[in-house]
């Protein structure tokens, strides 16, 4: 029965197994695999290390600053320069510094100088035209060997950047009323280095800039503005920040909601202020009239008699008869009367009896 033979593999008794079969059987199943897993393994290794070569080989620095691309070789202390040909480029074909045989062989960039011993090339004072990927070259000059060959050859790459300058905040109002106030926000900032990215919050709480930049190159300034328009209905704060490069710098303002409601004045017609000047010019020119004859007035009452009787008694002509129809009259003094003549008989009894009456 095969169930006495024992399970997969087991021999069969009284039958020689082939070689074959045996060797099947007795190699392992696990090499490849294993090959496959410390390859995935050494590749990985090779990229993570080839990732933090590159994050190495990236340079920042600040418009001002004085800023040092190191090379990749160094000079043994039992050697020195003259064994050696060194080149510092830029963009792979301007060339920045060179040095053969211990010797200076082309005219130095301005601001550039290296060290003779680690071949660090440094500039100073950086700008932002001085960003981009720099190749450093060794050769070695073996004085045995017919010619030199390259003992080092890797890039590094400058990132120059420049701080923004303080946000500055300014409003603008463009209505203003007893229930809301209309504005318009502005925050600027300019001479940063690279393009910037502008938040701000109102009341603590995101809001988004309508942001504009201008720059004149790719390698230039930024200049930012960011832009709201808000409804005032109450007392504001705003905050604005400018980041770039993983630097930030913020400002504040408070802006208070004023409750006096001034209602505007509207100027009167025109006709209405024509009819008010003429009626007070004729008003002064009446007060000034009335002043005169005042003035007059007193003056002539002063000039009068005090005796009041005196005053009362002019002189007439008494009429006598008429000849002709030409009165004759004869001059005498009689009491003042509407009448043009008196007949002084009529006067005299009318006195009398006044008297005795009284």
């Amino acid at each position: 029965m095969r169930a006495q033979w024992g399970g997969l593999g087991a021999a069969r008794p009284g039958k020689p197994q082939p070689r074959s079969y045996r060797k099947m059987v007795c190699l392992p199943a696990t090499p490849l695999a294993l090959r496959r897993r410390l390859g995935l393994w050494l590749l990985v290794g090779l990229c993570l290390s080839a990732g933090y070569a590159l994050e190495k080989k990236v340079i920042k620095g600040k418009v001002g600053e004085k800023v040092g691309l190191p090379c990749c070789y160094e000079i043994p202390s039992s050697e020195s320069l003259q064994n050696y040909r060194v080149y510092w480029q830029k963009n792979t074909t301007d060339v920045v510094l060179a040095y053969a045989e211990g010797k200076m062989i082309s005219t130095p960039k301005n601001r550039t100088e290296m060290n003779e011993t680690n071949l660090t090339l440094w500039i100073s004072p950086v700008k932002i035209l001085d960003s981009g990927p720099y190749q450093c070259v060794v050769q070695r000059l073996p004085r045995s060997l017919p010619s030199s060959f390259v003992v080092c050859d890797e890039s590094v790459t400058l990132f120059v950047t420049a701080d923004f300058t303080e946000p500055n905040i300014t409003t603008e109002v463009s209505t203003d009323s007893c229930e809301l106030t209309e504005m318009v926000v502005r925050c600027s900032s300019h001479g940063g280095f690279p393009k910037p990215k502008i938040s701000g919050t109102l009341n603590n709480v995101s809001v988004v800039w309508n942001a504009s930049w201008v720059s004149k190159s790719s390698l230039s300034p930024y200049n930012v503005t960011g832009t709201l328009w808000l409804n005032v209905t109450e007392d504001i704060s705003i905050t604005c920040s400018i980041e770039n490069d993983g630097f930030s710098k913020s400002t504040s303002l408070f802006l208070k909601k004023t409750n006096e409601c001034v209602v505007p004045t509207v100027p009167p017609p025109y006709h209405v202020i024509t009819a008010s000047t003429i009626i007070m010019i004729f008003f002064i020119v009446a007060i000034t009239l009335t002043a005169r004859y005042l003035r007059r007035h007193v003056r002539s009452r002063r000039r009068k008699p005090q005796d009041t009787v005196e005053e009362d008694v002019k002189e007439y002509h008494i009429c006598r008869f008429p000849i002709l129809g030409i009165p004759r009259c004869s001059p005498h003094r009689l009491l003042y009367s509407n009448a043009y003549c008196v007949d002084p008989l009529a006067l005299w009894k009318g006195m009398t009896a006044a008297e005795n009456s009284a």
